[in-house]
């Protein structure tokens, strides 16, 4: 086991207490276990290509635990009216529509590699300040006036304008397997 994947491991226990903060009204504990999870994700990249430490189960492990914090968060931020539900559904049913293309592509015999699209990069970090900008808000009893707002619209963007790049590669993807070496998506 790398220590990157030791990082990530710690990164997967992070979320359930982050959860619990959150449920308990500990916003302080809650942002501050999404900043150390944050922090950690970046060092176990660093250390991972720094020192030559990247492994096959790293790099299914890291998408995962980052998936797993940020579903979580944005679903407890919509049971709590934080976000609006619309939103929370956009983003865990964009997640599913992507893991359930991966399933079935596999079972029907075309499996794809998993390479992020630059459109989800920038989906994933406006949902990433999106979550940390209403945890600050909330741990700091405080609004920065319409940035939520702005943060909420772009993000929904974004999450609808990624799910249809998945989409249509997927159906690329499905379409003319074995035009390519490399199929993904």
């Amino acid at each position: 086991m790398t220590i990157p994947n030791l990082i990530t491991l710690l990164r997967f226990l992070l979320v359930p207490a982050i959860v619990y903060a959150m449920l308990e009204g500990a916003m302080g504990w809650a942002l501050a276990g999404f900043l150390v999870a944050g922090v950690s994700d970046g060092i176990d990249g660093f250390i991972a290509r720094q020192f030559d430490q990247r492994s096959e189960l790293g790099a299914y492990l890291d998408p995962i635990a980052d998936k797993l914090l940020l579903v979580s968060v944005f679903v407890v931020l919509g049971l709590m009216s934080e976000l609006p539900l619309w939103l929370v559904i956009a983003a865990v049913s964009r997640d599913l529509l992507i893991v359930g293309g991966v399933v079935l592509s596999g079972l029907l015999g075309h499996p794809v590699e998993m390479k992020p699209l630059m459109i989800s990069k920038a989906n994933t970090a406006m949902q990433i300040v999106l979550a940390a900008a209403v945890l600050f808000e909330l741990a700091l009893e405080t609004a920065f006036g319409g940035l939520r707002g702005w943060l909420v619209i772009l993000s929904g963007g974004l999450t609808v304008a990624s799910a249809a790049a998945y989409l249509v590669a997927w159906f690329r993807h499905m379409n003319g397997y074995g035009e390519s070496e490399n199929p993904h998506l």
